[in-house]
């Protein structure tokens, strides 16, 4: 938003130097994002007379001006034509520093000698673009600066507001909070509507089909204007504040738009068809061109201005071609209306228009307003474009829109502020910038009862108020205080603290976390091989995906991991230990949102250690993997899991891999990545895989096992050798072993595994080594002997091993 400083003296007597305003304003929550003066060291440049304009002789398009500086006459190069001999302009003399950091030098031009520039609005930064050069209205005394015989040095704002703050998108909204800071009172303009024409009610109608869109519509009828220029305080005015002159019509409903924050719009009268006005949705498919030549496709939620037959502009954001102010324009219906503030954004969002009425109505106009801006609007135009204006006015508001009421207490104000300020003072600040306060009669506390007004829709709380109060009284008064605080060690939950501990080991063990989208393409699936029936090929889809490729929310991480591995290939980094810890989702029948469960997926490829001198060659296999399981097992105190290997996923390679359980409950995959999924993935070397679901992982973590006392007295070692069946796995051995009842027998360690040259055919030979160890002697050769003798037996009992 920007204002002028003599725009707002005009409504607020103020005595504010412009650098003190502007601390002000932004110390009142208004932050004053630049601050311009406007003809500040353009002092050089003066009003001059042009005594004589002749042909340049060696140049067609230039012109040789003698100028009448008041106290000289000077020649000056032209390349303007709308000049002419006594005309007022604007000359920059030679050593000027025009705005862009122009300095204007004696030159010669086609031969012609220059002392100086003939200036336009463009030139002097009082307008974005110019024609020709600036002509200055007869009367002002030679060799004054310009800019001080227009009464154009003035302080340019550009405020940076909040969104909650429309209230501020006008010159009257920031004057109200400046008589607050002042204590002078706001002058609003008054408008006097001369009222010589027919009854409106006799020439046109207005219905509101839809009032929870629309609640209030008012409409003026003026007749007999002629359009035109605007005079050059109404151009003057706009052009300080960046707006752009259009007609004399036009710029009045922007000048109001400015002045008093209030969009309105101005209809060809004799365009309307019907002669009526009828504001409704539009029908879905209904095409409509806006005032820009673009034509649009309204849908069902478009709330439109319609005459008779069909849309006219679209409420709230932008007319129609369809009945548009031109030059021939005789008759105008002024439109001021308050329309619903989401569906003007829903639309103006939907269509990609964004206009300085769209975005005043969709953060909340002021229902207060419309007849005021209304009436102003009408005052303007006749002043300026003449026309009869018809009498009474149509003001359409079936639904009275009830001001909010909150209530507030000075001892809840100074404990939140941390300041003492009294019921008086509060009142005094909320009745400065329009609010209605009065002491509450049914309450002994003392508080006060607030009628929020209209142009306020961002109060909604006794909180907003004390805010207002602090911004009002000043945010700098508000005293510095250390804050008391307690610090307070709170333990995590221990799910988080799990996930937590995970992470840290997984990443402490060399694997790199990588996060990928939670969407994947529906073809996923495939490329996993997952089986037709499997329950995650149900997915939820993604309502509006923004690619094919992220159309449903992944049920898996598989994809999106071998994804990361192969992109990671493709870029020559081939020895890899990646891993995701993330949440898939799964649909849930007879709910809208779905079930999320944890799920970590880790992948290995490449070399096991980092290529160097010393470090051998050796690839990652399968037992890599299976070790980072083992840990992370141990680490959650997790015992008796079983290795099923008969058992495992489509995208994992028989006979190398398998599938994890505990206690009836399936905890996750591991293996080497099927061959066919590596190709289909462009993954040229092998890849290993685990995939585990850690609900059901962290619901059999045990507690810590609690500290065992270390023995003083030594270990005993026995090797073992036996003679099983090929098919015996070592899983069954360990439970067998593991079945053993002996408090001495610290571990069990496989050490051996052969077959070959002296081992039957079908047999194998595994050897063991057992740690015997007591918490209370020394063993004897007899008690070791007696103790491994057990294991010897039940080993021989249950599996049919011989000792070798």
């Amino acid at each position: 938003m920007i204002v002028t400083y003599n725009w707002l003296k005009q409504y607020v007597d103020f005595d504010f130097s412009p650098e003190d305003l502007s601390h002000r304003l932004t110390m009142a929550g208004l932050e004053v994002d630049s601050m311009e003066k406007l003809g500040a060291g353009l002092d050089s440049v003066i009003v001059a007379r042009l005594l004589a304009v002749e042909a340049h002789p060696e140049a067609d398009r230039l012109t040789l001006c003698q100028v009448d500086t008041g106290s000289e006459t000077i020649q000056v190069v032209c390349g303007a034509r709308n000049h002419k001999a006594g005309d007022l302009i604007a000359l920059a003399q030679v050593g000027s520093v025009l705005p862009g950091d122009f300095q204007i030098k004696k030159s010669k031009i086609r031969g012609q000698e220059s002392f100086g520039m003939l200036c336009s609005e463009k030139e002097l930064g009082l307008a974005e673009d110019a024609e020709g050069i600036m002509i200055l209205p007869p009367g002002l005394q030679l060799g004054t600066p310009a800019f001080e015989a227009l009464g154009l040095k003035d302080v340019r704002y550009e405020l940076g507001l909040t969104p909650n703050r429309p209230d501020c998108l006008s010159v009257v909204g920031v004057a109200r909070e400046v008589s607050a800071m002042a204590g002078k009172p706001l002058k609003l303009p008054v408008p006097k509507v001369v009222e010589t024409g027919a009854p409106i009610d006799l020439e046109t109608s207005v219905t509101i089909v839809e009032p929870e869109y629309c609640p209030r519509y008012a409409a003026r009828l003026i007749k007999g204007v002629k359009i035109g220029p605007s005079p050059e305080w109404m151009i003057r005015r706009l052009e300080s504040v960046g707006m752009r002159s259009i007609n004399n019509v036009v710029d009045v409903t922007n000048f109001v738009l400015l002045e008093l924050g209030h969009p309105l719009h101005a209809f060809d009268f004799n365009l309307l068809r019907d002669r009526r006005i009828v504001i409704k949705s539009a029908a879905e498919g209904d095409r409509f061109t806006t005032l820009d030549s673009q034509p649009r496709q309204l849908g069902n939620f478009d709330l439109t201005i319609c005459d008779g037959e069909g849309p006219v502009a679209l409420a709230g954001i932008m007319g129609g071609e369809n009945s548009e102010i031109k030059p021939e324009t005789t008759d105008v219906l002024l439109e001021s209306a308050y329309f619903n503030p989401n569906t003007i954004r829903r639309t103006s969002k939907r269509l990609g228009i964004h206009t300085e009425s769209s975005h005043r109505f969709e953060r909340g106009a002021d229902v207060d307003m419309v007849p005021l801006a209304l009436d102003r609007a009408a005052e303007l135009i006749q002043q300026l474009a003449g026309g009869t204006i018809a009498t009474g006015r149509i003001d359409a508001y079936p639904r009275h829109l009830a001001k909010k009421s909150l209530s507030l207490t000075a001892l809840r104000t100074s404990e939140v502020l941390g300041m003492n300020i009294d019921a008086i003072d509060i009142k005094k600040h909320l009745s400065a910038i329009g609010f209605e306060v009065a002491f509450a009669h049914d309450r002994e506390d003392g508080a006060l009862a607030v009628k929020v007004p209209a142009f306020r829709p961002d109060i909604e709380r006794e909180i907003d108020l004390i805010e207002e109060v602090a911004r009002l009284n000043g945010y700098d008064s508000i005293p510095v205080t250390m804050p008391a605080s307690q610090l307070i060690c709170h333990q995590g939950p221990s799910h988080q603290q799990q996930v937590r501990s995970l992470r840290d080991y997984m990443v402490g063990s060399g694997f790199s976390e990588v996060i990928n989208y939670s969407f994947v393409a529906e073809a996923s699936w495939d490329r996993i091989a997952l089986a037709v029936d499997d329950g995650r090929r149900k997915t939820v889809r993604v309502l509006n995906p923004l690619t094919e490729e992220q159309a449903v929310m992944r049920t898996s991480l598989v994809p999106s991991v071998l994804d990361t591995i192969a992109r990671n290939l493709s870029y020559r980094n081939n020895d890899l230990q990646i891993f995701e810890l993330r949440p898939v989702f799964h649909a849930a029948e007879g709910s809208e949102l779905p079930v999320e469960k944890l799920r970590l997926t880790a992948c290995m490829c490449g070399r096991r250690s980092p290529e160097g001198w010393s470090q051998d060659r050796a690839a990652i296999d399968y037992y890599d993997l299976k070790g980072v399981v083992e840990a992370i097992l141990s680490r959650f105190k997790i015992a008796g899991v079983q290795w099923d290997g008969d058992e495992t996923e489509n995208f994992l390679h028989p006979g190398k891999s398998c599938r994890l359980r505990c206690q009836g409950q399936t905890l996750g995959t591991l293996g080497e990545v099927h061959p066919q999924i590596l190709e289909t993935f462009e993954i040229d070397q092998p890849a290993y895989l685990l995939d585990l679901d850690l609900a059901a992982l962290f619901a059999l973590a045990g507690a810590h096992p609690g500290f065992r006392p270390l023995s003083r007295y030594p270990d005993v070692y026995r090797d073992s050798a036996f003679l099983i069946d090929d098919d015996v796995t070592a899983a069954r051995v360990f439970e067998v072993l593991g079945g053993i009842k002996n408090k001495n027998l610290e571990e069990v360690v496989l050490f051996d595994l052969y077959r070959g040259k002296g081992v039957p055919e079908g047999k194998k030979s595994f050897a063991i080594r057992a740690r015997y160890r007591s918490l209370e002697k020394t063993l004897t050769d007899d008690e070791i002997q007696s103790l491994h003798g057990k294991i010897v037996r039940a080993l021989q009992k249950n599996i049919d091993a011989e000792i070798r």
